[in-house]
């Protein structure tokens, strides 16, 4: 019998259907705002990593229409032959300054900064040290990079040091803990400060992505500086498409870090570089939460008031510490219906998170605080999320 190459990919599919783990992609047909139009329905939206909500502000979106009047509408080659402007040298030297470090690199996505400068970083003589939940991208980039990778358990600096014993035993050429800054799926924080600790005493170094600490945390300064651990952590990995609300990878630290980066991170050098629009509205974004600090300030006062009322209500939030607000339902098919009907029936649109994005038995509803919610769009989300929830029997 001749074989079917991709027969596969509907079986595979048809096994994800059946077990309720399929994700339904909806279409945005506005801007990412709280109130927008999806698959032709006007919803809520509780679901955007635009925290602050400046993927829609105006003077974002007028530095973007002025670059690409004046630069185009692509950069034409990677960053290091001809895909760098002078916008993209202001960025990274308003970035650094913001971040308070030497010196910052634009990277293509969040995802490339793990996948292509983790496997730079450290090879096959180290050892990588790596909290249990850390983001995909983190465990794509240890896995290209040979590196013997130890676990330690989430968010247990007592566990990572014993780790860190055990990596010293090994003779390793270096010693890399690496860490999510907030954790996107439980919105909890890394106690970076005891790590930070930790890591001294064995000579460790420190790489900590923090794309959605960024824009939320620290003034808009991310998890590094709300700790106050500037020039303590050596690597910093971020994204300017959550809190800033634009898009791009980050790179924050020493000259000498940024210096091997670029020569080095495959990702980096062999991606074509961002459009001038989007370096533009980058830099307008670091001016927006500079110089407007209450979107930070509301973003905060939205998670405080939501979070409270939905654990009043017997939904259970885990651990949660940021805008990014987890209802645990625990069965797939219940997160995946509670979702169906709130944005089917309520107009709420929040994306139900089932496995491989958690374990099975911890699938829910991921809800995402945002600066523009207003306080009767919070009690519309509030009353809907506890009627639904009631009639699925799941608080």
């Amino acid at each position: 019998m001749k074989r079917d190459p991709v027969a596969f990919l509907k079986e595979d599919m048809t096994e994800l259907r059946n077990n309720n783990l399929e994700w339904i992609i909806r279409y945005l047909e506005e801007g990412s705002k709280p109130h927008s139009i999806v698959d032709g329905k006007e919803v809520l939206m509780l679901n955007t990593n635009n925290y602050l909500g400046l993927a829609t502000h105006p003077k974002i979106i007028q530095a973007t229409i002025d670059a690409t009047k004046k630069y185009g509408a692509g950069a034409g080659a990677v960053p290091v032959i001809a895909g760098s402007f002078n916008l993209t040298k202001e960025f990274q030297e308003r970035f650094a300054k913001f971040k308070e470090v030497e010196a910052s690199l634009l990277c293509q996505t969040g995802f490339a900064v793990n996948s292509g400068l983790i496997p730079m970083l450290v090879g096959k003589p180290d050892i990588v040290v790596s909290d249990e939940l850390n983001h995909g991208s983190i465990i794509d980039g240890v896995r290209l990079s040979g590196a013997k990778r130890i676990i330690y358990k989430h968010t247990d600096v007592g566990d990572l040091e014993n780790q860190l014993k055990e990596a010293e035993k090994e003779s390793a050429r270096r010693i890399c803990i690496i860490t999510d800054g907030v954790f996107s799926m439980d919105g909890d924080m890394a106690p970076l400060d005891g790590i930070a600790q930790v890591a001294e005493e064995f000579g460790a170094m420190i790489f900590v992505d923090d794309c959605h600490g960024e824009g939320v945390l620290g003034e808009g300064r991310g998890i590094v500086a709300h700790f106050n651990l500037q020039g303590k952590v050596h690597v910093e990995g971020g994204s300017m498409s959550k809190g800033f609300g634009v898009f791009g990878g980050t790179v924050a630290g020493s000259k000498d870090l940024i210096e091997f980066c670029a020569n080095k991170s495959r990702t980096y050098l062999l991606s074509t570089a961002h459009p001038p629009g989007v370096v533009a509205a980058n830099i307008a974004s670091i001016d927006v939460v500079e110089t407007e600090p209450q979107h930070v300030k509301r973003v905060w006062e939205n998670t405080n008031y939501f979070k409270k009322e939905v654990q009043s209500m017997g939904y259970d939030t885990g651990n949660s510490s940021t805008p990014i607000i987890p209802l645990i339902i625990g069965d797939p098919g219940k997160a995946q219906e509670l979702a169906r009907v709130l944005f089917e029936d309520e107009g709420i649109y929040g994306t139900p998170i089932v496995f491989p994005m958690v374990a099975r038995e911890l699938s829910r509803i991921r809800v995402q605080m945002n600066a523009l919610l207003t306080k009767d769009d919070l009690n519309m989300a509030l009353n809907a999320i506890e009627k639904v929830g009631k009639k699925l029997d799941i608080i």
